[in-house]
């Protein structure tokens, strides 16, 4: 572990921080790449934050590992950074570009305070590794600020594709497109069990016409989510049985002796009316 008095850097950066400060802020307004997302009053904010953060971090004398309790403002603070950038549209290169500008005014700064080329050469090598670390930081939490968006996301997209469909007075149907795995399914079950307590509806219909295939792990969850509308006391039946999902579910000894399926959403509507106890007849023109 590096300490205070082995680097110039704490003593540089309480000593000369306005002018570091602007120097930076000027630099960084001048090559921002997203002038119209980044007002210069929030840009000036975040560097003097920075700044401030960075200083207290060095003269706590660790300037080697970054992961460590004096370092949990800093990492913070670039963590805020990231995900305001990455909600704005910038690339993980431009939010790096926040921490990466800071070299050139720091760099500047110590050749006009050291004058012995090898105490100079030392304090820039310090100084590179420790912003270039910092940088680094700022593209992983960029990275997870991401992640969370897309994830965030499916889930929304998982459950709008996933509508439960009130087709008659006690007759429900949940209509699938897409693959259903295990993540699935659970929205599945918990939308179209939700759906039967709030209606009392007496039968679900489960449309697979738009899977595209059926495995066996697929047909898991189809049984799955079957046994548990029945446990709420609904009558629950399949549609969309095509001719090559038939043959696949044969041929893959799939059991659904239990279960009643229908070629297409009509012929499970029909039979759900039959058992809601409605019938339909066709008027005269």
């Amino acid at each position: 572990m590096e300490t205070t008095s082995e680097s110039k850097i704490p003593k540089l950066l309480e000593t000369y921080e306005a002018d570091l400060l602007a120097a930076w802020s000027q630099q960084l307004a001048a090559t921002n790449p997203r002038k119209g997302s980044l007002e210069a009053a929030e840009l000036q904010e975040e560097c003097r934050e920075f700044l401030k953060l960075l200083r207290r971090a060095v003269q706590r004398g660790n300037m080697t590992d970054i992961q460590t309790a004096e370092w949990q403002e800093v990492r913070g603070l670039l963590a805020s950074v990231s995900r305001t950038r990455s909600q704005r549209g910038f690339t993980p290169s431009e939010t790096a570009h926040f921490v990466f500008s800071f070299k050139q005014p720091l760099f500047d700064r110590l050749q006009q305070d050291l004058q012995d080329p090898a105490e100079l050469g030392r304090e820039i090598w310090q100084a590179t590794t420790l912003l270039d670390g910092l940088g680094l930081l700022t593209v992983e939490a960029y990275q997870k600020a991401r992640e969370e968006v897309i994830a965030r996301q499916q889930e929304e997209l998982m459950e709008l594709s996933t509508p439960v469909v009130k087709l008659w007075e006690g007759i429900l149907a949940l209509p699938i497109i897409g693959t259903l795995d295990s993540a699935r399914t659970q929205v599945v079950m918990e939308s179209l069990l939700q759906k039967i307590v709030e209606t009392g509806s007496e039968v679900a219909i489960i449309d697979i016409t738009g899977v595209p295939t059926v495995d066996t792990l697929t047909a898991q969850h189809l049984l799955k989510t079957v046994t548990a509308a029945r446990l709420m006391g609904a009558d629950c039946f399949i549609s969309g049985i095509r001719p090559q999902i038939a043959q696949t579910i044969v041929y893959l000894g799939i059991d659904l002796t239990n279960v009643i399926t229908k070629a297409t959403l009509a012929d499970a509507f029909m039979l759900a009316l039959k058992r809601v106890g409605t019938t339909i007849a066709r008027t005269q023109p």
